[in-house]
């Protein structure tokens, strides 16, 4: 489970402004008390939490993104993994790729450093805001080539309107 500031740490670094996530209170371990408990959870309840297929979270298993605890065969979530699934999906919603998510949560696992992470996360969303921008440029220039080319067309048909009102044949342009 992840120390207070770890957790403070990880969610400032994908930081979202409303989360649109509730979550009821994790299933307790029989016997044990709230207080001393770390929290589990089971992979179909993080799955119900987060509108995830267990697939999906096996995936991110395998992808080194989290590492669940084995209680037997099956595994069990922690806190921690909550908490990278939480972070995995706000940087799939920035459209981050799974790697340079991963770059990013690992650089705090490395360095316990929230001022490395941060800086990286920069880095990351300056080269993602480019990469929109252009797309954006590349957008707005296809939808103009469209606006005169429907221009053009409507042109055209006018033309022939006319043509055939005025009782001469329509001329066909290529």
């Amino acid at each position: 489970m992840l120390a207070g500031g770890a957790r403070r740490c990880q969610a400032v670094v994908l930081c979202s402004a409303a989360m649109t996530t509730r979550r009821s209170a994790p299933p307790r371990a029989a016997g044990v008390s709230a207080a001393k408990a770390p929290a589990a959870y089971p992979i179909s309840a993080l799955a119900r939490e987060f509108a995830l297929t267990t697939r999906a979270i096996r995936f991110y298993e395998d992808c080194g993104l989290i590492t669940p605890a084995r209680v037997g065969g099956a595994r069990v979530y922690g806190e921690r993994e909550r908490v990278r699934i939480k972070l995995i999906l706000r940087g799939k919603r920035l459209g981050l790729s799974l790697a340079e998510i991963a770059e990013i949560l690992d650089l705090y696992e490395v360095s316990r450093n929230e001022r490395a992470q941060l800086e990286k996360f920069l880095v990351v969303l300056a080269d993602r805001r480019a990469r929109l921008l252009q797309q954006k440029e590349d957008i707005d220039a296809t939808l103009a080539e469209i606006a005169g080319v429907e221009r053009e067309c409507r042109r055209l048909l006018k033309e022939a309107a006319a043509e055939r009102e005025a009782g001469r044949p329509a001329r066909v342009r290529g």
